[in-house]
């Protein structure tokens, strides 16, 4: 329980400086400098005004100097952030395992407000992201078969982390290379584009984490939910489909969250 408590407390602290991410990466910017500051008038946030959840409620969701409000993201992801990773430690205990998770987690939160937000992937999520998870396999089993199947017809046997890795390189390179390969098609027929390549790289930093399986079940979920609510929403409020760019990076990063919820169910 304790374990469980000090991931809660983590979370509102890694909740904090991914607000800090999901608002500078896209636009370019250092997350070490300047100093967190109100986006409206600039002044600097004093401590006791950035303690993660707290400061929000206690400043009523206002800027202390010229009272802009300050926008509901920071709390929402502060106490996302903290839940997913009390559920991982809770579940898997304090292990290398839930740490992984707890990574993925944060990561894929992150890039579903990126992409709300600007309609951008940052590299910094996802190719350090595909690294982290390469990083992590060695340690981690990745629960797949497919790298071991290829090696197998090859004749190649490897040691369990070794297996590990190339179940993981596998699991970033196939499902992106399948998803790369739909958008170009679709590209070369629409003569438009209807994917982005961030898209392409947030697939493989599942694969990474989670193997081929785990990466299809992301882009099979992530494309359904996207299409029911993105269709739902044109026709609801009129917009023409032809030109609409849908958040397709939030839904694939909704359903890497529910992939890396239930991880263990794709481990059996």
């Amino acid at each position: 329980m304790i374990a469980s408590f000090l991931a809660l407390i983590s979370g509102l602290l890694i909740g904090s400086f991914l607000n800090v991410c999901i608002h500078r990466w896209p636009r370019n910017r250092s997350v070490v400098k300047p100093r967190s500051h109100c986006v409206r008038c600039r002044k600097p946030i004093a401590w006791y005004d950035n303690i993660p959840l707290f400061s929000y409620l206690a400043l009523g969701g206002r800027c202390r100097y010229c009272h802009a409000r300050i926008s509901p993201r920071y709390p929402v992801v502060e106490v996302l952030t903290a839940m997913l990773f009390f559920h991982q430690v809770r579940t898997l205990g304090p292990t290398l395992e839930a740490l992984k998770m707890c990574v993925l987690c944060a990561i894929a939160l992150a890039l579903i407000f990126c992409d709300l937000e600007k309609r951008l992937l940052p590299d910094e999520f996802t190719k350090g992201g595909i690294v982290l998870g390469l990083c992590f396999a060695p340690f981690v089993p990745v629960h797949d078969f497919t790298a071991q199947m290829i090696l197998s017809l090859a004749g190649v046997q490897l040691p369990d982390w070794a297996g590990s890795i190339a179940e993981s390189a596998v699991g970033a390179a196939l499902p992106a290379f399948f998803l790369w390969f739909g958008g170009w098609l679709y590209l070369r027929i629409r003569h438009r584009e209807g994917l982005g390549f961030g898209d392409v790289k947030l697939i493989a930093m599942v694969g990474s984490f989670l193997g081929v399986r785990g990466a299809l079940v992301t882009l099979v979920l992530g494309s359904f939910v996207g299409s029911v609510i993105g269709f739902g929403y044109i026709k609801l409020t009129g917009k023409d489909p032809a030109t609409f760019e849908l958040p397709f990076g939030s839904f694939l990063g909704g359903a890497a969250l529910t992939a890396a919820v239930f991880s263990r169910l794709l481990a059996m």
